[in-house]
């Protein structure tokens, strides 16, 4: 796959991070609400700094495993507004993972949704993956009540599978295959 330059839609273009988004993404990072279903704790500047350095890079799918990072970028206003990214988990198994954080002020709009949905066209019609999966912390309401928004299927429930922040946490596991998708365009 060659390195992604932008992928547009009606209301955002999801591109690959810059310098320029640190204080955007320190914004959204440092915050309590954001972070609360995240592995990580509220980030310092510094801590975001060095993860966007990281973001900058995985601005490409060349092989199985590499994260593609897009921040997720207004069109009206060029304010950049949160990330998505799609994770190729097997080659062989044409299997994908999605995920995306987005700023608690741009909730409730459907930029998320929007989002979410440009990266399964990406990765089922560009990559031509056969699954894409997103998983969640089971209490993250909204989280899940977006994958269902964009058509994906609860697959499993995986009972405090993990121990984060101190506590066992359970994770929902959502999935959607190509031809639903497919299906689901007509």
């Amino acid at each position: 796959m060659p390195d992604i330059t932008m992928i547009e839609t009606d209301r955002l273009q999801l591109r690959p991070f810059m310098e320029t988004d640190l204080d955007a993404l320190a914004n959204i990072l440092a915050r309590p609400d954001v972070m609360e279903y995240l592995y990580e704790e509220p980030r310092t500047r510094s801590e975001v700094a060095a993860a966007l350095e990281q973001q900058m890079a995985m601005n490409h799918l060349t092989h199985q495993g590499d994260n593609l990072m897009l921040a997720i970028q207004e069109r009206a206003s060029g304010q950049m507004i949160g990330s998505a990214n799609l994770i190729w988990r097997s080659q062989q198994h044409q299997q994908g993972e999605i995920g995306y954080t987005l700023h608690p002020d741009f909730q409730g709009h459907g930029y998320a949704s929007e989002a979410a949905r440009a990266i399964l066209r990406f990765g089922f019609h560009d990559m031509g993956l056969h699954r894409i999966c997103g998983v969640c912390d089971e209490r993250n309401s909204r989280s899940r009540r977006l994958m269902e928004r964009i058509g994906m299927q609860q697959e499993a429930l995986l009972r405090q599978v993990e121990w984060v922040k101190g506590q066992w946490v359970s994770h929902t596991i959502y999935a959607i295959l190509r031809s639903e998708w497919e299906s689901n365009q007509a």
